[in-house]
């Protein structure tokens, strides 16, 4: 019987560890061919971070952990792309110099990951510059994953000034991406609420929300017949258990 993934968010883990694993790979399959720049907005604990693991690993071409799955013989496989990936979901921050820093700490490690130099120091300039070689180094447009967008506004709501402070903080850095089109395959942003575009999204305006598209309605989460299906074996037991009591 396979193992339930409790709070798993890493896909290679899941696929590797003989953990049940719910096919969403036809979900990523539809966004790569019908779009380029997406958000979803979900509660926290609900699975965005496992689907963007998912995303990465797809365009990183780990062909081997998509085996038996969806996608797997409906991919180009031969191509594969440099992913930026900057996850906010860990941590606090509580000023605009923390903030700057978590997010230049992101752009450093991506950088000796890809083994770049990057020698902008300001947040846009620095993440414009990793695009840009990103691109170069690999001569393939890059895929941006971006988990928790809004989590350093949210744990700043209580305090307006700080909470705006955030706001235009990661306004800067969502602003490249939109100037950087050329270079970009890719892009999905997740988080827990729905901010104005008028306000952090003013400089990334063509972002599709997916949030309550019914085409993307189970991309988090199980649906009965995944339950009934993926989990088959845990429900059968369980209700032996329950027969010998």
């Amino acid at each position: 019987m396979k193992k339930l993934p409790l709070g798993i968010q890493n896909f290679p883990e899941i696929r590797t560890g003989n953990y049940v694993y719910i096919d969403k790979t036809p979900l990523t399959l539809k966004l790569s061919d019908s779009g380029k720049y997406y958000f979803l907005s979900r509660p926290r604990r609900f699975g965005k971070s496992l689907f963007l693991d998912t995303l990465k690993c797809l365009f990183e071409g780990k062909k081997e952990l998509f085996k038996g799955l969806f996608v797997y013989d409906k991919w180009d496989w031969d191509k594969t792309y440099p992913v930026i990936r900057i996850d906010f979901s860990k941590g606090l921050v509580k000023t605009k110099n923390e903030l700057s820093d978590k997010i230049g700490a992101f752009i450093r490690q991506t950088a000796r990951d890809f083994n770049l130099e990057i020698r902008e120091t300001g947040t846009s300039n620095a993440f414009e510059e990793l695009i840009r070689k990103c691109h170069d180094r690999y001569n393939m447009p890059v895929v941006v994953l971006i988990d928790e967008y809004d989590k350093p506004i949210l744990d700043n709501i209580t305090d307006n000034d700080t909470a705006l402070i955030m706001r235009d903080g990661l306004r800067d850095l969502y602003s490249v991406i939109k100037g950087m089109d050329p270079f970009i395959r890719f892009v999905f942003l997740t988080g827990v609420s729905k901010f104005s575009k008028m306000n952090l999204f003013s400089g990334l305006n063509n972002l599709r929300d997916i949030t309550l598209s019914p085409d993307f309605a189970t991309i988090c989460g199980y649906t009965q017949a995944d339950v009934e299906t993926g989990f088959m074996d845990h429900l059968a037991h369980s209700h032996t258990i329950r027969g010998m009591v």
